[in-house]
């Protein structure tokens, strides 16, 4: 980025893969960092967790922001519903689908880069290896980066960078492994127990990514799909 006066950078870091890897990133960018995490009434709060230690290991500050989505419901990330299981390859959107949640969490977002004089906000959404949610598109990053630059007072210039945009999920994990991302330190199953269930959707991408990408997941899961299994097997026996 070159010497002089560093741009500020607001980074969604949920404590899951993807965003601890676009918080790598930034760093790595050069921009003076500032994390935001949800405390949104989600399953998996145990995330907040995660989001927590990655900060301190990183040297960020980090800053919570607590609503509650669970008066809304309408998802099985925050309501009562089962989350669907074993389900990566699909063309309806999932019930773990959070109605509004990145217009919400943007919207937020963009209330704090106003007042902070951020430059950059940068969210981990994906295009390629996701769940099917409607507002990780390209084009609803696209829009809503408009809307906050029409209706905030000091933002007119504010970018929302999406930087795993295009990658896939191995991509991501090969690029974020480059930077030294702490993936140890993530959580980004939906169920939210201590150990990983390995059967969610995204349990089921991550551990895909990791195998295509020629790593092994550094997390505990109390389940391993049997692809995970194999893959783990024939690794061993090449060693």
């Amino acid at each position: 980025m070159g010497g002089g006066i560093k741009l500020k950078a607001l980074v969604l870091l949920s404590g899951g893969l993807d965003s601890t890897t676009v918080l790598s990133h930034a760093l790595a960018q050069g921009f003076e960092v500032t994390c935001l995490s949800f405390d949104y009434g989600q399953r998996h709060s145990i995330e907040l967790d995660s989001s927590d230690r990655i900060a301190k290991k990183m040297n960020v500050e980090r800053i919570v922001f607590s609503l509650n989505l669970r008066q809304f419901g309408g998802s099985s990330l925050t309501s009562d519903i089962n989350v669907e299981q074993g389900r990566i390859n699909r063309e309806e959107v999932p019930n773990t689908y959070v109605p509004g949640r990145n217009i919400i969490f943007l919207s937020i977002a963009g209330a704090l880069a106003d007042i902070r004089k951020c430059e950059r906000i940068m969210i981990g959404v994906n295009a390629v290896d996701y769940s099917g949610y409607p507002d990780c598109r390209p084009e609803f990053i696209s829009s809503m980066e408009k809307s906050l630059r029409t209706g905030l007072a000091y933002s007119s210039s504010l970018k929302i960078e999406a930087p795993l945009q295009s990658m896939s999920k191995a991509e991501i994990i090969k690029y974020g492994m480059h930077l030294g991302t702490p993936y140890e330190l993530t959580h980004s199953c939906y169920l939210g127990k201590t150990e990983a269930c390995g059967e969610c959707d995204s349990c089921l991408l991550r551990l895909k990514g990791f195998m295509e990408a020629g790593y092994v997941d550094p997390v505990k899961y109390s389940h391993y799909p049997d692809f995970y299994k194999n893959y783990i097997e024939n690794k061993k026996g090449k060693n």
